[in-house]
């Protein structure tokens, strides 16, 4: 499954075609509603287009083209080959049956990223977890769900981690709270078999790891755990992810994710230094085997 992985899933393709035929549009002079008479269909659709809520006919990306006036055969091919893309089910559509909708849309983002910045105050983040740890954080939050359900989103969150060994790997950048290394989610062998982990993957030359201590007190994200994106397109802006119980927030406004990337900026400075986080996982680790945690 690893070599299947897209660099960039449906939702990000989406959102490439969308902007890009909302640009071609601005610049032709044409209303929404004039675009959307000219393929027979409505205003509504050619703004869901545009912000790449739905999918791409090819028949209509065709039509849009000739209308504002794109001659060039190499742009009708690349974005006709962007818009069947955007259509083509990625690698974790095979796990639809465990996977929630507004989850797939981060798994899009997440593949598509060259930048990862994320925050966390509970868990290891899902891209560094061991097996075993995950399916400890999967069985606290599905507590009714059977061993092959189990065995299932266990399987799809190892998939993930495959990211993180393409040739084009995105760049990690996470702080963990003190907290997330001392409790015992699945117990101390979990645990320290977790740290241990954490540990090796501090010599990845594309993952950068900070903690922030106890004795820090409070800090610039003391609202929750919370994620930011950033990709190698243009035209596509950061995007903060903040995941709920049964659901997830996008953000993706200006002003919205400049409050974030602020915060997330100041705990890089609070937090302890990441070449400090080798010591400072070593210091939990023994603690953990001398049964102080």
């Amino acid at each position: 499954m690893a070599e299947e992985h897209d660099s960039g899933g449906s939702t990000v393709r989406r959102l490439q075609v969308g902007t890009h035929l909302r640009a071609l549009r601005r610049a032709s002079g044409l209303s929404r509603e004039q675009a959307g008479y000219s393929i027979r269909a409505s205003e509504s659709k050619i703004s869901r287009m545009e912000l790449g809520r739905v999918g791409f006919k090819e028949r209509d990306i065709v039509d849009l083209l000739k209308l504002y006036g794109v001659d060039d055969p190499a742009e009708h091919e690349r974005l006709v080959a962007l818009a069947r893309e955007a259509s083509a089910p990625s690698w974790w559509h095979a796990y639809g049956d465990v996977l929630d909708t507004w989850f797939q849309n981060y798994l899009d983002l997440e593949q598509a990223a060259e930048l990862i910045r994320t925050y966390e105050v509970q868990f290891v983040p899902g891209l560094l977890q061991t097996d075993a740890y995950a399916r400890a954080v999967i069985r606290l939050g599905h507590s009714n769900a059977g061993a092959d359900e189990i065995d299932r989103r266990a399987s799809l969150r190892m998939q993930r981690k495959q990211v993180l060994k393409r040739p084009d790997a995105p760049r990690l950048w996470a702080v963990l709270d003190e907290a997330v290394l001392r409790r015992p989610i699945g117990g101390r062998a979990v645990l320290r078999e977790q740290i241990v982990t954490l540990i090796e993957t501090c010599a990845s030359p594309n993952v950068r790891l900070q903690v922030v201590p106890f004795e820090s007190g409070g800090h610039a994200a003391a609202g929750g755990a919370f994620s930011i994106l950033r990709f190698p397109h243009e035209e596509l802006p950061d995007v903060v992810y903040i995941e709920h119980l049964t659901s997830a927030l996008y953000l993706d406004r200006r002003d919205e994710v400049d409050h974030y990337a602020a915060a997330i900026g100041r705990l890089f400075i609070e937090a302890e230094p990441p070449a400090e986080t080798p010591a400072i996982l070593t210091r939990i680790l023994d603690e953990l085997d001398a049964g102080r945690i």
